[in-house]
């Protein structure tokens, strides 16, 4: 199978679609040199990477030939974002550009639009952007394209995803686990991802280690992973009519085709291969291919210096103008453009057409494709609650049955998945394994369990996997889960930052559809990491997301087990958020009826009346809480304060909705003045707040609330070690008797009974500390205690 373009029109494509791309770097009239050369021509600010751009280009062509003769659909993912110029090129060149905005029309006008834009404010950025038809990876933080290409691919077994990772993209980490993804895409219900490392030799200022491997080592390396890797070696003259690098790249990616097709009709055929060998392209290019090789005594193509701009002083150097214009003319646009600017018969005839073109695919636009996924009714999983507190049992061992049937009821669409760190069983969301195995491709040689090549859960000691994999299944119009314990989530802090830019650039562009909502829920908590010790004690993630555009950012902490089934329903109906999930896996006491949970969730924060003793009236103090543990030492402190100073009128509020706190104006889900007051009284009212995370969290949302200054944060503020629960809580000051201290100092008034009660409480809780440290134990009276 070879393709069957005129190999001259193929040279043609390239050399129009690299010539607009250098174009959009230096360029903002003249586009089309109908004219000489002048300063005035330039952009005043000269922005983007040229370096990759003609690689970029020559996979682009590569694939736009595979895909005219196969009729496969193929998504790109394109690691080296920064290369955005010569995506743009074939965008325009394709059409697909003109279809979603008239104003780049295939023509000169619409050519000089896009020169125009690109790089320029209010136009297109310097790397890719979801305001770019066909994307669903930017690419400008490096070391994820490769992982998020493997969940566009999953359960897609008519799609091709092939990934160009840049080979300073290579060096990172995440780049190299995602490698392994190979091991869990199953060739029968999945699609391919076709890898092809474009190692050009240089990053920003010194070699790529790539760069400086031998084919023999590059080679033994992505074996070593189980791949089939090819090297395609075009390192020759761009302009030589010789040297035919289309038809290297074109022999490559038709064996790369046929040995997926051997191994996906092997595997549908009910042979699975115990290794399927996916093939990997290994390309050879120069850096910068197509520059001259040296201006003013600068070594350009094949160096560093063509990585971002070369040429940079084009603006005072009438040598360096004269270079570019004798460049940019060496790409012959008057033998590429008719006399209106349209692109030659020959090199649009180059293009696939419709749906099949690269940057039309519907994958890249996968809000058009999600649907909403059919929950399975909370009723029969909930908890039965005859009274507040009665009992205990664990949240996320109840919410495991309920997904386990969502699971079931998604067999066939196969568009729910969960991605999770080897962490299923730990967080007790094990029941999910009765309906869907682990997913994996590979034998095992020793004893495994709940292992099937069709399975929708994704375990892997990498969250950076997970956030990819995940990523690329959202973006092609599927549902997920990331469950992570808490301290170890914020490894892909930087991706979910990365995420959240993508979502809300991706609001601004009228043709992009909605896609699922991002869902993390993060058990194993820190407040019952004592066993684990410090390095487990973290909830950072949650700052991290407060930072974030509030139309995005969501934080939840469901304080009990039918709270969080309301809590992950709702996150997994809703679109185009980042939820985040805080429970707990441990058994607790449940506080809320499905009914209750239901409403209390509508309401993002409550009072609840059956704990307080307030009694309707205005309180003395409020103790407010959010998260599991906390709630439950709030509660416990409210209960003390009841018992032994009656008098005290205390209202006890729970928010679930961390970002009910802050005023409407900052945030959509923002409580009214009224429904604020009524969850935390007058604005004199002292309220002890025992917070999941970081006291800071709950700072940063009350900030433009009036005399925000009269809530006292509690927190976790880095006290841990390996110990007992409640020594970790004291710690912190966050336990139950932290906090009756604090609303006895802070309520309105003062006595002597008050300071007494505080002294007592103070004395208990250190004899408790001093006692676990004996026994190492917490008394069961602490570890048991029931709300009556």
């Amino acid at each position: 199978m070879r393709n069957s373009d005129s190999p001259t029109a193929v040279r043609r494509y390239r050399r129009a679609a690299d010539f607009a791309a250098a174009a959009m770097i230096f360029l903002q009239d003249n586009v089309l040199l109908r004219e000489p050369l002048r300063v005035e021509h330039l952009k005043p600010r000269l922005l983007g990477h040229w370096g990759t751009c003609p690689g970029i280009t020559l996979v682009y062509a590569g694939l736009n030939g595979l895909i005219r003769r196969t009729g496969h659909r193929t998504l790109l993912v394109t690691g080296p974002g920064h290369g955005a110029p010569a995506n743009h090129a074939s965008l325009w060149l394709e059409g697909t550009h003109a279809e979603l905005d008239p104003g780049l029309s295939r023509d000169e006008a619409g050519l000089t639009e896009l020169v125009r834009r690109f790089s320029w404010p209010g136009g297109f950025p310097s790397h890719l952007s979801p305001a770019v038809p066909g994307v669903i990876h930017e690419g400008g933080e490096l070391g994820y394209a490769l992982s998020t290409a493997f969940g566009a691919a999953l359960d897609r077994p008519d799609l091709l995803v092939a990934c160009l990772v840049g080979d300073g993209e290579a060096e990172t980490g995440p780049t190299a686990a995602a490698w392994h993804g190979n091991k869990y895409l199953d060739p029968v219900t999945g699609g391919a991802v076709l890898p092809i490392l474009h190692d050009n030799g240089y990053k920003i200022s010194s070699p790529t280690q790539t760069g400086s491997m031998s084919d023999e080592e590059l080679c033994a390396l992505y074996r070593g992973h189980g791949w089939v890797p090819r090297i395609v070696d075009v390192r020759g003259d761009y302009f030589d009519p010789e040297f035919d690098a289309d038809a290297r790249v074109d022999a490559a990616l038709c064996d790369a085709w046929q040995r997926i097709r051997a191994i996906q009709d092997q595997a549908r055929a009910g042979r699975r291969p115990e290794h399927p060998a996916w093939p990997m392209l290994v390309l050879r290019s120069r850096k910068g291919w197509g520059l001259p090789s040296e201006v003013g005594g600068q070594a350009l193509e094949g160096t560093f210096n063509a990585h971002q701009v070369p040429l940079e002083g084009v603006h005072d150097d009438p040598r360096q103008l004269a270079a570019l214009e004798a460049w940019l003319r060496s790409y012959r646009p008057q033998e590429l453009f008719d006399a209106d600017g349209s692109p030659a018969d020959d090199i649009l005839a180059c293009c696939p057409t419709g749906d099949r073109r690269l940057g039309a695919v519907a994958e890249a636009n996968g809000g058009q494709l999600r649907r909403d996924l059919p929950l399975p009714a909370l009723d029969r999983f909930a908890v039965a609650v005859p009274r507040p507190g009665q009992g205990r049992v664990g949240a996320t061992p109840t919410l495991g049955p309920w997904l386990a049937e969502l699971m079931r009821a998604t067999e066939h669409s196969r568009d729910f998945r969960i991605m999770c760190p080897d962490e299923l069983d730990s967080n007790k969301l094990d029941a999910v394994l009765d309906a869907t195995g682990r997913a994996w491709q590979w034998p095992v040689a020793g004893y495994a369990e709940h292992l099937d090549p069709s399975g929708r859960v994704m375990e892997v000691l990498s969250e950076h996997n997970c956030q990819g994999w995940l990523q690329g299944y959202l973006l092609t119009g599927r549902h997920g889960l990331f469950p992570c314990y808490e301290a170890f989530v914020s490894i892909v802090d930087s991706m979910v930052n990365q995420y959240a830019k993508f979502l809300k650039m991706a609001g601004e562009v009228p043709w992009r559809a909605p896609v699922a909502s991002l869902n993390y829920l993060l058990t194993s908590e820190g407040w019952r990491q004592e066993h684990n010790g410090y390095s487990h004690q973290g909830p950072g993630f949650i700052n991290n997301i407060l930072t974030k555009k509030a139309d995005a950012a969501r934080v939840y902490l469901p304080p009990d087990a039918n709270s969080l089934l309301v809590t992950m329903a709702h996150c997994l109906a809703s679109t185009d958020r980042i939820n985040v999930v805080v429970a707990g896996k441990n058994p607790s006491p449940p506080w809320l009826s499905l009914d209750q949970a239901r409403a209390h969730c509508r309401a993002g924060a409550a009072a609840w009346a059956w704990a307080g003793s307030d009694r309707g009236g205005p309180p003395d103090v409020v103790l407010a809480c959010a998260g599991n543990v906390p709630t439950v030492e709030t509660l416990a402190a409210a209960w003390m304060l009841r018992r032994d100073l009656p008098g005290l009128r205390v209202r006890v509020t729970n928010v679930v909705d961390l970002l009910a706190l802050p005023p409407p104006d900052q945030h959509p889900h923002g409580l009214s003045d009224d429904e604020f007051t009524a969850c935390f009284g007058a604005d004199d009212v002292p309220v002890i707040f025992d917070f999941h995370g970081y006291p800071s969290a709950v700072h940063e949302c009350l900030h433009r609330r009036p005399n925000a200054s009269r809530f006292h944060v509690r927190g976790y503020v880095e006290e841990g070690t390996t110990t007992t629960p409640y020594e970790l809580l004291a710690s912190n000051g966050v336990t139950r008797h932290d906090v009756a201290i604090a609303a006895l100092q802070h309520a309105a008034g003062s006595s002597d009974r008050r300071d007494e009660l505080a002294g007592r409480y103070a004395r208990e809780r250190d004899g408790i500390r001093a006692d676990l440290r004996r026994t190492g134990q917490d008394p069961d009276w602490i570890s048991n205690w029931e709300w009556t």
